[in-house]
This record gives structure tokens, C-alpha cells and sequence, in this order.
């Protein structure tokens, strides 16, 4: 098993014949995505990156049976891309374009959620399962195949501790890079509800950022319904009350979603949590050793 996608998964890429789309629809080949397809209107029955064209999702979900699709359009066409998508029965939208209109992503997800199509971003990476598929812009030759969830909030920082772990001999199920926008698809939650139920995945490591509620709302749950080992790592700890950091989502006003709270709230929960992507590793391995031993009896 792996989480929500792996080598079978049939991988449409919208916004192909454009310069972003058509470059990283050639990495995810190259990564051993199964890429079957591409829509661009009025471009249908062309070929980019060795995959073919159509004009619309539907279309390309009847010729190719199409289930997951990527979003490689502007922010003023991806609310209407992401539509099409559930609209022509794809089950997971992997959407990379940021600054998409907090009304417009409104509109998205409570139209997704009548159709039952999943949705990780906006703004975000996407999601790999290393060796096995790579939908969006993470860069997979820094994973390896292996027992470690990682979900993040960031995306630069998703590599960075993701090239850590591989360094260290520590591979990886699945890494989801959620996104930092305030209305987003997939949390942190929903990700680790996944994990939990995944037996190929045996620790989680949860990367967070200032702003929002979202960190906290996950050591909650870990607290009631996780029982695998998690980790977290927060960043923000110098951030200025107030100021915007990166992520529309990253902001904290009123003394809310500062990363001293996020800390506070997952360490009541009992997760460890680190300051600096270094700390991640030492963190992880005694948390799987203690998990470990209490299996052990």
C-alpha cells in the first residue's frame, strides 16, 4: 500500500502545453509517474513530453481513465480547472498554482466535497511516493522508499528534512506538501487518518509554520486516534507577531498560531518537536525506539 497514490495511479497533467506543465510533466515520468495524459484547449491530439493532448478532462478521462490530476494553470483559470477535474470524476486534484483568490478556493472545496474528489494544495508541492509516483514539483531523487510519513505545510522545507532522513538511511511512504494557503484541501488530520491506517508506514514526521490552527488541531487528534510515533517540526520561532512569512496561511495576530503555541499544543500531546530541520532525525530515531520497546514489551 502507500498513501493515495502509487505506480498504478493514472496521472493526468492540466495546463500541459505550457512551459511549467510541460516541464514537470517530463520529471514525473522521468520519476516513474504513469503519466497518461495532458489537457490544453484546443490542443488536442498533440503530444508533450510523450504524453497526449486532449481538450478537456473529460475527454482524457474517457480515453485514458485519468484518476488523479495535476494543476499546472494561472490563478485566474485554477478554480475552473480544479471544477472540471471532480466535475469529470478524477478522485484526487494535486493543485500547485499559488495565489488563487481565498473565495475562489471557497468555492472549490465545497464544490469538491459534493463530488467527493480529494484536493492537496493549493500552493503546495504535491505528494510522492518515492520510486512508485511523483504528481507536482517535489523533487524525488532526494527520497527513497521506506517507512517514514512526512506531511508539511512548506514545501522547501519538506525537501530539506525529506533529503535528511535519506541521508541518514531513512526512507520515506508517501510525502504530501499540503500547501500554506489558509483554504486548503488535505490537512494535517486528514494525512495522518491516512498514515494510521497504512501499515507500510511506521513513524510520521509533521512539518508545520506559524499561523492558523491547523498544527493545533493535529496533536488533538494524534492525542485520540494516532498511535504510531510522530514528530514535528516547527518553523517561525523568530517570527515577528503579526508580519507575513512566506505562506498566506504563515501570519499570527493577536498572540494566536505563534509557534511557541503550536509547540505548547503538541508537546501536551506528547510529540517531540523540533526547532531546526537538524533536530528532526535524533527526535524521530527515539521516538521509533521507544515505540519500539513498548512493542516489545
Amino acid at each position: 500500500m502507500a498513501i493515495l497514490v502509487d505506480e498504478t495511479t493514472r496521472v493526468l497533467v492540466q495546463g500541459v502545453t505550457g512551459r511549467e506543465g510541460a516541464f514537470h510533466a517530463a520529471r514525473m515520468r522521468a520519476a516513474g509517474t504513469n503519466v497518461v495524459a495532458g489537457t490544453s484547449p484546443g490542443r488536442a491530439g498533440q503530444e508533450v513530453a510523450g504524453v497526449p493532448v486532449f481538450d478537456t478532462v473529460a475527454d482524457a478521462v474517457v480515453h485514458t481513465g485519468a484518476e488523479v490530476s495535476v494543476v499546472f494553470v494561472p490563478s485566474g483559470f485554477a478554480r475552473d480547472a480544479m471544477i472540471e477535474s471532480a466535475d469529470a470524476g478524477i478522485r484526487l486534484i494535486v493543485c500547485v498554482t499559488e495565489d488563487i483568490p481565498a473565495r475562489d478556493m471557497a468555492e472549490v472545496i465545497s464544490h469538491l466535497e459534493r463530488r467527493d474528489t480529494l484536493l492537496i494544495g493549493p500552493n503546495g508541492p504535491g505528494i510522492v511516493t518515492p520510486r512508485r509516483c511523483n504528481v507536482g514539483i517535489m523533487p524525488a531523487e532526494v527520497c527513497m522508499p521506506g517507512a517514514v510519513g512526512v506531511v508539511s505545510r512548506s514545501g522547501t522545507l519538506t525537501y530539506e528534512v525529506v533529503s535528511a532522513l535519506t541521508d541518514t538511511g531513512i526512507g520515506q511512504s508517501t510525502v504530501i506538501g499540503m500547501g500554506g494557503d489558509p483554504v486548503h484541501g488535505l490537512g494535517f488530520v486528514d494525512c495522518l487518518a491516512y498514515y494510521q491506517q497504512d501499515p507500510e508506514t511506521e513513524a510520521v514526521v509533521l512539518i508545520g509554520e506559524i499561523g492558523g490552527n491547523d498544527e493545533e488541531t493535529a496533536a488533538a487528534f494524534i492525542k485520540k486516534k494516532v498511535t504510531k510515533p510522530v514528530v514535528a517540526f516547527l518553523a517561525g520561532f523568530a517570527a515577528p507577531p503579526g508580519k507575513r512569512m512566506g505562506h498566506a496561511g504563515a501570519i499570527s495576530e493577536g498572540g494566536a498560531g505563534t509557534a511557541a503555541d503550536k509547540k505548547k499544543a503538541l508537546e501536551a500531546a506528547g510529540i517531540p518537536v523540533a526547532k531546526a530541520p537538524s533536530e528532526v532525525i535524533p527526535l524521530l530515531k527515539k521516538s521509533m525506539e521507544k515505540a519500539e520497546k513498548k512493542r516489545n514489551g
